[in-house]
């Protein structure tokens, strides 16, 4: 059975990071997920703080510097992504924007990719759906249903009102596995690929 390759990608600026931190329990659900399917997965976590120089210069110079291309070339070998970006100014980090900005405009074409996003407030959760979920509709990524925030409270007791961390975790790493059940690459390289929605579809069966 083929391992599935998965890069999980932070753009947290702090050391330890929270980005990294949720980017880490998203892998480890995912992990467990395709564990129960009895698929075996690789999953690599790639902090974008450490490659902020490159992704500057590659800008001025139009060429990726050995560290930041290797991870080009991952991302473009992986089935599946893994994002999570702190909330700045009600949108997305300008580094992870960065980031994608660096790739060819077909790179994430067919991808599946999990979203997250971490921030200071509850109320900085739309900002998933508002400003990430288009970015990556625009990328043409296959974007899962269920996108996983966390704010302080999630870090901590929480609160009654909000559903527990671990729960959305649990419940977007499944509509990833079932996702990369479906055969992503065939999905990514089809003349004739399957339809969003009935991928969708055939995820949550």
């Amino acid at each position: 059975m083929t391992t599935q390759r998965i890069l999980a990608v932070s753009a947290g600026l702090g050391s330890p990071s929270s980005s990294r931190m949720l980017a880490d329990q998203l892998a480890d659900g995912v992990r467990a997920e395709m564990a129960l399917r009895n698929q075996p997965v690789e999953v690599e976590a790639v902090e974008l703080r450490d490659h902020a120089v490159d992704i500057a210069n590659n800008f001025l110079t139009g060429f990726p510097a050995p560290a930041l291309a290797s991870v080009i070339d991952r991302l473009a070998h992986a089935d599946a992504l893994i994002v999570v970006s702190p909330v700045f100014s009600g949108s997305y980090s300008g580094l992870l924007k960065s980031f994608f900005d660096v790739l060819d405009p077909t790179a994430l074409e067919g991808m599946p990719v999990l979203m997250g996003a971490t921030g200071g407030s509850a109320r900085h959760a739309l900002m998933l759906d508002h400003a990430m979920r288009p970015l990556f509709s625009y990328l043409r990524a296959v974007v899962v249903p269920t996108a996983v925030y966390a704010s302080p409270e999630d870090w901590g007791s929480g609160e009654a009102s909000i559903q527990p961390l671990e729960q959305r975790i649990h419940r977007a790493a499944r509509e990833l596995g079932g996702i990369l059940r479906n055969s992503p690459r065939t999905f990514r390289t089809s003349q004739d690929p399957v339809p969003f929605q009935e991928l969708l579809d055939r995820a949550a069966g």
